[in-house]
Protein backbone atom coordinates (compact mmCIF):
# COMPACT_ATOMS: atom_id res chain seq x y z
CA UNK A 1 0.00 0.00 0.00
CA UNK A 2 1.70 3.31 -1.11
CA UNK A 3 1.76 6.60 1.54
CA UNK A 4 0.01 8.77 -0.41
CA UNK A 5 -2.82 7.22 -3.03
CA UNK A 6 -3.15 7.74 -6.42
CA UNK A 7 -5.67 10.88 -7.38
CA UNK A 8 -6.36 11.54 -3.76
CA UNK A 9 -7.46 15.05 -3.39
CA UNK A 10 -6.13 17.19 -0.55
CA UNK A 11 -6.07 19.89 -2.85
CA UNK A 12 -7.06 23.10 -0.49
CA UNK A 13 -7.89 20.40 2.52
CA UNK A 14 -4.28 20.17 4.43
CA UNK A 15 -3.45 23.45 5.93
CA UNK A 16 -0.57 24.51 8.01
CA UNK A 17 -2.92 24.87 11.24
CA UNK A 18 -3.88 20.79 10.65
CA UNK A 19 -0.30 19.90 10.78
CA UNK A 20 0.18 21.76 13.49
CA UNK A 21 -1.69 19.54 15.70
CA UNK A 22 -1.86 15.19 15.62
CA UNK A 23 -2.93 13.08 13.37
CA UNK A 24 -4.89 10.07 15.24
CA UNK A 25 -4.88 6.48 13.36
CA UNK A 26 -7.89 4.59 15.00
CA UNK A 27 -6.89 1.00 14.87
CA UNK A 28 -10.12 -1.26 15.47
CA UNK A 29 -11.11 -4.58 14.94
CA UNK A 30 -14.35 -6.27 15.88
CA UNK A 31 -13.47 -9.30 17.47
CA UNK A 32 -10.52 -11.04 19.16
CA UNK A 33 -10.98 -13.42 16.58
CA UNK A 34 -10.59 -11.46 13.76
CA UNK A 35 -7.10 -9.78 15.64
CA UNK A 36 -5.83 -13.33 15.60
CA UNK A 37 -6.98 -14.83 11.88
CA UNK A 38 -6.77 -11.32 10.19
CA UNK A 39 -3.28 -9.85 10.80
CA UNK A 40 -2.86 -8.13 7.17
CA UNK A 41 -5.75 -5.40 8.37
CA UNK A 42 -4.32 -4.93 11.11
CA UNK A 43 -0.77 -4.18 10.03
CA UNK A 44 -2.36 -2.36 7.06
CA UNK A 45 -4.50 -0.03 10.20
CA UNK A 46 -1.05 0.21 11.61
CA UNK A 47 0.73 1.30 8.21
CA UNK A 48 -1.49 4.69 8.27
CA UNK A 49 1.56 6.11 10.69
CA UNK A 50 3.39 6.44 7.14
CA UNK A 51 0.80 7.51 5.55
CA UNK A 52 0.00 10.36 7.88
CA UNK A 53 3.52 11.54 7.56
CA UNK A 54 3.64 11.48 4.10
CA UNK A 55 1.09 13.67 4.48
CA UNK A 56 3.03 16.32 6.45
CA UNK A 57 2.59 15.15 9.84
CA UNK A 58 5.98 14.69 11.74
CA UNK A 59 6.18 11.22 13.29
CA UNK A 60 5.94 12.99 17.00
CA UNK A 61 2.69 14.13 16.29
CA UNK A 62 1.40 10.85 14.62
CA UNK A 63 -0.78 9.48 17.67
CA UNK A 64 -1.82 5.55 17.46
CA UNK A 65 -5.25 4.84 19.59
CA UNK A 66 -5.66 0.67 19.40
CA UNK A 67 -7.33 0.48 22.61
CA UNK A 68 -10.28 -0.90 20.82
CA UNK A 69 -8.61 -3.85 19.29
CA UNK A 70 -11.36 -6.90 19.48
CA UNK A 71 -14.06 -4.11 20.11
CA UNK A 72 -17.26 -4.05 18.43
CA UNK A 73 -18.23 -0.45 16.72
CA UNK A 74 -21.59 -1.03 17.29
CA UNK A 75 -21.64 0.90 20.44
CA UNK A 76 -19.26 3.80 21.27
CA UNK A 77 -20.02 3.13 25.34
CA UNK A 78 -18.30 -0.32 25.46
CA UNK A 79 -15.11 1.68 23.35
CA UNK A 80 -12.48 3.29 25.83
CA UNK A 81 -10.03 4.21 22.42
CA UNK A 82 -12.75 5.74 20.85
CA UNK A 83 -13.59 8.17 23.96
CA UNK A 84 -10.10 8.90 23.74
CA UNK A 85 -10.65 9.96 20.61
CA UNK A 86 -13.67 12.34 20.83
CA UNK A 87 -11.92 13.47 24.17
CA UNK A 88 -8.53 14.86 21.80
CA UNK A 89 -11.14 16.52 19.29
CA UNK A 90 -13.42 18.19 21.29
CA UNK A 91 -10.38 20.00 23.06
CA UNK A 92 -9.14 20.84 19.62
CA UNK A 93 -5.78 18.79 19.50
CA UNK A 94 -6.61 16.79 16.28
CA UNK A 95 -6.11 18.35 13.03
CA UNK A 96 -6.27 14.59 10.97
CA UNK A 97 -8.46 11.47 12.02
CA UNK A 98 -7.20 8.48 9.77
CA UNK A 99 -9.02 4.95 9.76
CA UNK A 100 -8.77 2.40 6.90
CA UNK A 101 -12.08 2.63 5.79
CA UNK A 102 -15.18 4.75 8.21
CA UNK A 103 -16.58 1.25 9.30
CA UNK A 104 -13.96 1.39 11.95
CA UNK A 105 -14.65 4.49 13.64
CA UNK A 106 -18.00 3.98 13.52
CA UNK A 107 -21.37 0.92 12.22
CA UNK A 108 -23.83 3.59 14.64
CA UNK A 109 -25.51 6.50 12.88
CA UNK A 110 -25.21 8.38 15.93
CA UNK A 111 -22.16 7.91 16.40
CA UNK A 112 -20.75 8.67 13.27
CA UNK A 113 -22.76 11.71 13.11
CA UNK A 114 -21.46 12.78 16.07
CA UNK A 115 -17.74 12.03 15.00
CA UNK A 116 -18.38 14.59 12.15
CA UNK A 117 -20.23 17.30 13.71
CA UNK A 118 -17.25 17.46 16.36
CA UNK A 119 -14.11 17.22 13.39
CA UNK A 120 -16.62 20.04 12.03
CA UNK A 121 -16.19 22.20 15.02
CA UNK A 122 -12.89 21.29 15.99
CA UNK A 123 -11.88 22.17 12.54
CA UNK A 124 -10.06 18.48 12.03
CA UNK A 125 -10.01 16.71 9.28
CA UNK A 126 -11.04 12.64 8.40
CA UNK A 127 -9.07 10.60 5.90
CA UNK A 128 -9.81 6.73 4.79
CA UNK A 129 -8.51 4.91 1.56
CA UNK A 130 -10.23 7.33 -0.20
CA UNK A 131 -9.07 10.16 0.16
CA UNK A 132 -8.99 13.01 2.78
CA UNK A 133 -12.52 14.43 3.90
CA UNK A 134 -13.16 17.76 5.46
CA UNK A 135 -16.80 17.89 7.02
CA UNK A 136 -17.20 21.74 6.91
CA UNK A 137 -17.29 21.19 3.00
CA UNK A 138 -20.63 20.91 1.54
CA UNK A 139 -19.57 17.85 -1.09
CA UNK A 140 -17.60 16.26 1.99
CA UNK A 141 -19.97 16.17 4.17
CA UNK A 142 -22.82 14.63 1.85
CA UNK A 143 -19.95 11.82 1.45
CA UNK A 144 -19.23 11.45 4.84
CA UNK A 145 -22.99 11.06 5.29
CA UNK A 146 -23.58 8.65 2.91
CA UNK A 147 -20.63 6.19 4.19
CA UNK A 148 -21.76 6.49 7.29
CA UNK A 149 -24.88 4.92 6.58
CA UNK A 150 -23.57 2.58 4.28
CA UNK A 151 -21.65 1.10 7.57
CA UNK A 152 -24.81 1.19 9.46
CA UNK A 153 -26.71 -0.92 6.81
CA UNK A 154 -23.85 -3.26 6.26
CA UNK A 155 -23.94 -4.22 10.18
CA UNK A 156 -27.79 -4.59 10.06
CA UNK A 157 -26.84 -7.02 6.97
CA UNK A 158 -23.94 -8.83 8.97
CA UNK A 159 -26.16 -9.02 12.51
CA UNK A 160 -29.33 -10.09 10.34
CA UNK A 161 -27.42 -13.11 8.28
CA UNK A 162 -26.14 -14.18 11.49
CA UNK A 163 -29.04 -14.18 13.59
CA UNK A 164 -30.94 -16.34 10.89
CA UNK A 165 -28.19 -19.16 10.32
CA UNK A 166 -28.81 -18.78 14.63
CA UNK A 167 -31.99 -19.52 14.19
CA UNK A 168 -31.95 -21.97 11.52
CA UNK A 169 -29.14 -24.14 13.07
CA UNK A 170 -31.44 -23.83 16.31
CA UNK A 171 -34.73 -25.05 14.53
CA UNK A 172 -32.69 -28.25 13.53
CA UNK A 173 -31.42 -28.87 17.40
CA UNK A 174 -28.12 -28.19 16.64
CA UNK A 175 -26.73 -24.68 17.65
CA UNK A 176 -24.25 -25.91 20.35
CA UNK A 177 -24.58 -23.88 23.64
CA UNK A 178 -23.07 -24.27 27.20
CA UNK A 179 -24.47 -27.82 28.94
CA UNK A 180 -25.78 -27.77 32.80
CA UNK A 181 -24.34 -29.44 35.31
CA UNK A 182 -25.15 -33.41 34.16
CA UNK A 183 -24.68 -33.13 30.63
CA UNK A 184 -21.36 -33.66 27.87
CA UNK A 185 -21.22 -33.09 24.72
CA UNK A 186 -19.43 -35.24 22.80
CA UNK A 187 -16.81 -34.99 20.18
CA UNK A 188 -19.66 -35.65 16.74
CA UNK A 189 -21.80 -32.93 19.15
CA UNK A 190 -24.02 -35.35 20.83
CA UNK A 191 -25.42 -34.28 23.80
CA UNK A 192 -25.37 -36.89 26.48
CA UNK A 193 -25.68 -37.65 30.29
CA UNK A 194 -22.38 -37.18 32.25
CA UNK A 195 -20.37 -40.50 32.19
CA UNK A 196 -19.08 -39.66 35.86
CA UNK A 197 -22.06 -41.63 38.04
CA UNK A 198 -21.57 -39.52 41.14
CA UNK A 199 -22.57 -36.70 39.04
CA UNK A 200 -25.74 -38.47 37.56
CA UNK A 201 -27.00 -39.15 41.06
CA UNK A 202 -26.27 -35.46 42.23
CA UNK A 203 -28.82 -34.57 39.94
CA UNK A 204 -31.16 -36.70 40.02
CA UNK A 205 -30.83 -36.51 44.07
CA UNK A 206 -31.92 -32.58 43.72
CA UNK A 207 -34.97 -33.30 41.66
CA UNK A 208 -35.97 -35.88 44.22
CA UNK A 209 -35.42 -33.28 47.39
CA UNK A 210 -37.35 -30.76 45.45
CA UNK A 211 -40.47 -33.22 44.27
CA UNK A 212 -40.14 -34.15 48.52
CA UNK A 213 -39.30 -31.02 50.26
CA UNK A 214 -41.23 -28.33 47.84
CA UNK A 215 -38.67 -25.52 48.29
CA UNK A 216 -35.62 -24.25 46.91
CA UNK A 217 -34.34 -23.35 50.52
CA UNK A 218 -35.01 -26.42 51.75
CA UNK A 219 -33.43 -28.77 49.14
CA UNK A 220 -30.07 -26.12 49.63
CA UNK A 221 -30.31 -26.79 53.41
CA UNK A 222 -30.26 -30.65 52.88
CA UNK A 223 -27.40 -30.22 50.55
CA UNK A 224 -25.04 -28.23 52.88
CA UNK A 225 -26.14 -30.09 55.97
CA UNK A 226 -24.92 -33.48 54.51
CA UNK A 227 -21.69 -31.91 52.30
CA UNK A 228 -23.27 -33.18 48.84
CA UNK A 229 -21.64 -30.97 46.19
CA UNK A 230 -22.36 -30.30 42.80
CA UNK A 231 -20.08 -31.57 39.73
CA UNK A 232 -19.32 -29.04 36.69
CA UNK A 233 -17.12 -29.64 33.47
CA UNK A 234 -15.16 -26.18 33.23
CA UNK A 235 -16.25 -24.25 30.17
CA UNK A 236 -13.27 -22.47 29.30
CA UNK A 237 -9.13 -22.17 29.79
CA UNK A 238 -6.70 -24.82 30.12
CA UNK A 239 -8.61 -27.15 32.19
CA UNK A 240 -12.18 -27.18 29.88
CA UNK A 241 -13.77 -30.06 30.22
CA UNK A 242 -12.90 -31.50 33.72
CA UNK A 243 -14.61 -31.75 36.64
CA UNK A 244 -15.02 -29.85 39.83
CA UNK A 245 -16.96 -30.09 42.59
CA UNK A 246 -18.28 -27.08 43.63
CA UNK A 247 -20.61 -25.85 46.73
CA UNK A 248 -24.43 -25.52 45.85
CA UNK A 249 -26.33 -22.16 46.01
CA UNK A 250 -29.47 -20.83 45.69
CA UNK A 251 -29.87 -19.61 42.32
CA UNK A 252 -27.90 -22.61 40.74
CA UNK A 253 -30.42 -24.39 41.85
CA UNK A 254 -33.24 -22.22 40.60
CA UNK A 255 -31.50 -22.68 37.27
CA UNK A 256 -31.24 -26.23 37.33
CA UNK A 257 -35.03 -26.78 38.52
CA UNK A 258 -35.89 -24.32 35.70
CA UNK A 259 -33.74 -25.52 32.76
CA UNK A 260 -35.92 -27.87 30.02
CA UNK A 261 -33.03 -29.80 29.26
CA UNK A 262 -33.13 -31.83 32.20
CA UNK A 263 -36.50 -32.90 30.86
CA UNK A 264 -34.94 -33.68 27.88
CA UNK A 265 -35.93 -30.40 25.66
CA UNK A 266 -33.60 -28.09 23.46
CA UNK A 267 -34.99 -24.93 24.24
CA UNK A 268 -33.58 -21.43 22.22
CA UNK A 269 -34.66 -18.04 22.69
CA UNK A 270 -35.41 -17.90 26.16
CA UNK A 271 -34.54 -14.71 27.04
CA UNK A 272 -34.44 -11.49 25.54
CA UNK A 273 -32.41 -8.63 25.12
CA UNK A 274 -34.38 -5.17 25.85
CA UNK A 275 -32.16 -2.15 24.70
CA UNK A 276 -33.73 0.15 26.56
CA UNK A 277 -32.32 -1.97 29.79
CA UNK A 278 -28.85 -2.37 29.01
CA UNK A 279 -26.67 -0.30 31.03
CA UNK A 280 -23.15 1.26 29.46
CA UNK A 281 -20.05 -0.78 29.55
CA UNK A 282 -22.09 -4.36 30.51
CA UNK A 283 -21.95 -6.30 27.74
CA UNK A 284 -24.23 -9.09 28.72
CA UNK A 285 -26.79 -6.68 30.20
CA UNK A 286 -30.75 -5.84 29.60
CA UNK A 287 -31.46 -9.50 29.45
CA UNK A 288 -35.01 -9.98 29.76
CA UNK A 289 -35.75 -13.84 31.39
CA UNK A 290 -38.52 -15.81 32.43
CA UNK A 291 -40.45 -16.09 29.03
CA UNK A 292 -43.45 -18.69 28.76
CA UNK A 293 -42.49 -22.04 26.52
CA UNK A 294 -45.25 -20.60 23.96
CA UNK A 295 -42.52 -16.88 23.67
CA UNK A 296 -39.32 -19.39 23.26
CA UNK A 297 -38.02 -18.98 19.31
CA UNK A 298 -37.64 -23.36 19.43
CA UNK A 299 -38.28 -25.74 21.53
CA UNK A 300 -37.70 -29.70 20.61
CA UNK A 301 -39.07 -32.58 23.05
CA UNK A 302 -37.42 -35.47 23.40
CA UNK A 303 -33.77 -34.00 21.81
CA UNK A 304 -31.76 -34.54 24.78
CA UNK A 305 -31.14 -37.95 27.31
CA UNK A 306 -33.31 -36.26 30.26
CA UNK A 307 -33.40 -36.74 33.82
CA UNK A 308 -37.18 -35.90 34.61
CA UNK A 309 -40.08 -36.03 32.76
CA UNK A 310 -41.61 -32.87 31.23
CA UNK A 311 -44.42 -33.08 33.20
CA UNK A 312 -42.17 -33.15 35.82
CA UNK A 313 -40.52 -30.36 35.01
CA UNK A 314 -43.96 -28.27 34.66
CA UNK A 315 -44.67 -29.13 38.15
CA UNK A 316 -41.43 -27.81 39.46
CA UNK A 317 -41.52 -24.40 37.36
CA UNK A 318 -45.84 -24.21 39.08
CA UNK A 319 -44.81 -25.50 42.58
CA UNK A 320 -41.65 -22.95 42.60
CA UNK A 321 -44.53 -19.64 41.41
CA UNK A 322 -46.60 -20.85 43.97
CA UNK A 323 -43.97 -20.33 46.69
CA UNK A 324 -43.05 -16.76 45.84
CA UNK A 325 -44.36 -13.99 48.05
CA UNK A 326 -47.15 -12.81 46.02
CA UNK A 327 -50.84 -11.94 46.96
CA UNK A 328 -52.20 -14.76 44.11
CA UNK A 329 -49.37 -17.42 44.98
CA UNK A 330 -50.21 -19.72 48.18
CA UNK A 331 -46.09 -19.01 49.13
CA UNK A 332 -43.88 -20.79 51.27
CA UNK A 333 -44.08 -21.96 54.63
CA UNK A 334 -43.21 -19.56 56.82
CA UNK A 335 -41.71 -19.26 60.85
CA UNK A 336 -44.71 -19.31 63.28
CA UNK A 337 -47.17 -21.86 64.60
CA UNK A 338 -50.10 -21.20 62.18
CA UNK A 339 -50.21 -23.94 59.98
CA UNK A 340 -52.83 -22.32 57.24
CA UNK A 341 -50.64 -19.36 55.86
CA UNK A 342 -51.24 -18.78 52.28
CA UNK A 343 -54.08 -20.96 52.26
CA UNK A 344 -57.01 -19.48 53.62
CA UNK A 345 -59.39 -17.21 52.21
CA UNK A 346 -62.33 -14.89 53.60
CA UNK A 347 -65.74 -16.13 53.17
CA UNK A 348 -66.91 -12.98 52.93
CA UNK A 349 -64.89 -11.08 50.23
CA UNK A 350 -62.48 -14.05 48.76
CA UNK A 351 -59.48 -12.55 49.39
CA UNK A 352 -56.51 -14.28 50.67
CA UNK A 353 -56.39 -14.22 54.61
CA UNK A 354 -53.11 -12.92 56.28
CA UNK A 355 -51.04 -14.25 59.46
CA UNK A 356 -50.32 -11.79 62.13
CA UNK A 357 -48.55 -12.75 65.26
CA UNK A 358 -48.64 -11.46 68.78
CA UNK A 359 -45.95 -12.04 71.39
CA UNK A 360 -47.72 -12.94 74.68
CA UNK A 361 -45.83 -14.52 78.35
CA UNK A 362 -47.03 -17.87 76.66
CA UNK A 363 -45.19 -17.42 73.33
CA UNK A 364 -46.50 -16.00 69.74
CA UNK A 365 -50.20 -16.18 69.13
CA UNK A 366 -51.46 -15.97 65.54
CA UNK A 367 -54.75 -14.45 63.63
CA UNK A 368 -55.87 -14.97 60.60
CA UNK A 369 -56.76 -11.78 59.35
CA UNK A 370 -58.58 -10.63 56.48
CA UNK A 371 -56.80 -6.87 55.74
CA UNK A 372 -55.56 -6.92 52.08
CA UNK A 373 -58.81 -4.24 51.12
CA UNK A 374 -58.07 -2.18 54.43
CA UNK A 375 -54.37 -2.01 53.61
CA UNK A 376 -55.13 -0.82 49.58
CA UNK A 377 -58.44 0.97 49.97
CA UNK A 378 -58.78 1.51 53.63
CA UNK A 379 -61.90 -0.01 54.43
CA UNK A 380 -62.54 -2.08 57.68
CA UNK A 381 -61.26 -5.17 57.98
CA UNK A 382 -63.52 -8.13 56.58
CA UNK A 383 -62.94 -10.85 59.70
CA UNK A 384 -60.43 -12.08 61.61
CA UNK A 385 -60.28 -15.39 64.04
CA UNK A 386 -58.10 -16.99 66.20
CA UNK A 387 -55.40 -19.34 64.44
CA UNK A 388 -55.17 -22.18 66.94
CA UNK A 389 -58.56 -22.26 66.85
CA UNK A 390 -59.12 -23.08 63.43
CA UNK A 391 -55.90 -25.24 63.05
CA UNK A 392 -57.20 -27.74 65.80
CA UNK A 393 -60.11 -28.21 63.58
CA UNK A 394 -58.02 -28.78 60.22
CA UNK A 395 -56.21 -30.93 62.41
CA UNK A 396 -58.35 -33.22 63.60
CA UNK A 397 -60.25 -33.08 59.95
CA UNK A 398 -57.06 -34.02 58.22
CA UNK A 399 -56.22 -36.77 60.50
CA UNK A 400 -59.14 -38.22 60.72
CA UNK A 401 -59.39 -38.41 56.40
CA UNK A 402 -55.77 -40.06 56.70
CA UNK A 403 -56.74 -42.86 59.75
CA UNK A 404 -57.66 -45.71 57.72
CA UNK A 405 -54.55 -44.93 55.43
CA UNK A 406 -51.98 -43.75 58.78
CA UNK A 407 -50.41 -46.98 58.39
CA UNK A 408 -49.72 -46.77 54.01
CA UNK A 409 -48.87 -43.11 54.99
CA UNK A 410 -46.07 -44.15 57.50
CA UNK A 411 -44.38 -46.24 55.35
CA UNK A 412 -44.44 -44.39 52.93
CA UNK A 413 -42.78 -41.86 54.27
CA UNK A 414 -40.40 -43.88 56.23
CA UNK A 415 -39.00 -45.24 52.51
CA UNK A 416 -38.71 -42.09 51.38
CA UNK A 417 -36.45 -41.58 54.33
CA UNK A 418 -35.08 -44.20 53.98
CA UNK A 419 -34.58 -43.67 49.85
CA UNK A 420 -32.63 -39.96 51.32
CA UNK A 421 -30.27 -41.63 53.34
CA UNK A 422 -29.57 -44.70 50.60
CA UNK A 423 -28.99 -41.36 47.96
CA UNK A 424 -26.71 -39.70 50.17
CA UNK A 425 -24.93 -42.79 51.45
CA UNK A 426 -24.49 -43.46 48.07
CA UNK A 427 -22.90 -40.38 47.23
CA UNK A 428 -20.46 -40.60 49.89
CA UNK A 429 -19.27 -44.05 48.87
CA UNK A 430 -18.42 -42.44 45.17
CA UNK A 431 -16.54 -39.51 47.09
CA UNK A 432 -14.41 -42.45 49.47
CA UNK A 433 -13.82 -44.16 46.16
CA UNK A 434 -13.03 -40.74 44.05
CA UNK A 435 -10.43 -40.00 47.18
CA UNK A 436 -8.94 -43.32 47.02
CA UNK A 437 -8.26 -43.41 43.33
CA UNK A 438 -6.73 -39.99 43.96
CA UNK A 439 -4.12 -40.78 46.61
CA UNK A 440 -3.39 -44.31 44.59
CA UNK A 441 -2.70 -42.22 41.80
CA UNK A 442 -0.62 -39.90 43.42
CA UNK A 443 1.57 -42.28 45.24
CA UNK A 444 2.19 -44.03 41.54
CA UNK A 445 3.39 -41.08 40.54
CA UNK A 446 5.50 -39.99 43.56
CA UNK A 447 7.30 -43.94 43.08
CA UNK A 448 7.13 -43.31 38.96
CA UNK A 449 9.85 -40.35 39.39
CA UNK A 450 13.48 -40.24 39.21
CA UNK A 451 14.88 -40.03 42.49
CA UNK A 452 17.81 -37.37 41.45
CA UNK A 453 14.86 -35.16 40.13
CA UNK A 454 14.24 -33.88 43.46
CA UNK A 455 12.35 -30.54 42.45
CA UNK A 456 9.70 -32.70 40.67
CA UNK A 457 10.26 -35.17 43.63
CA UNK A 458 9.14 -32.59 46.20
CA UNK A 459 6.03 -31.66 44.34
CA UNK A 460 4.74 -34.79 43.79
CA UNK A 461 5.56 -35.77 47.20
CA UNK A 462 3.07 -32.70 48.72
CA UNK A 463 0.27 -33.90 45.89
CA UNK A 464 0.25 -37.20 47.51
CA UNK A 465 0.02 -35.58 51.20
CA UNK A 466 -3.14 -33.65 50.09
CA UNK A 467 -4.91 -36.30 48.70
CA UNK A 468 -4.08 -38.33 51.83
CA UNK A 469 -5.82 -35.73 53.66
CA UNK A 470 -8.50 -35.19 52.02
CA UNK A 471 -9.28 -38.62 51.70
CA UNK A 472 -8.96 -38.30 55.95
CA UNK A 473 -11.60 -35.70 56.12
CA UNK A 474 -14.11 -37.38 54.25
CA UNK A 475 -13.23 -40.87 56.13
Amino acid sequence: MSAVLTGERDEGKIEGRHRDRLAIVYVRQSSRQQVADHGESTRLQYGLAQRAQALGWPSSRVMVIDEDLGRSAANAAERPGFARLVTEITLGHVGLVLGLEMSRLARAGYDWHQLVELCSLAGALLADADGVYDPNWYNDRLLLGLKGAMTEVELHLIKQRMASGRLAKAGRGQLAFPLPAGYVRRLDGEVALDPDEQVRDVVRLIFRLFEQLGTVHAVLRFLVEHRVQIGMRERSGPARGELVWRAPHQQGLVNMLRNPAYAGIYAYGRSRTDPARRLPGCEHSGRVRGLDAGQWLVRIDGAWPAYISVEQWQRNLDRMAANRARAASVGAARDGPALLGGLLRCGICGQRMQVSYESTHNGLIGRYVCQLRHHTYGEPRCQQMAARFLDDYITSQVLGALAPAALEVSVLAAEQLQEQRSQVDQIWRQRLERAALACDRARRQYRLVEPENRLVARQLERDWEDALATRAQLA
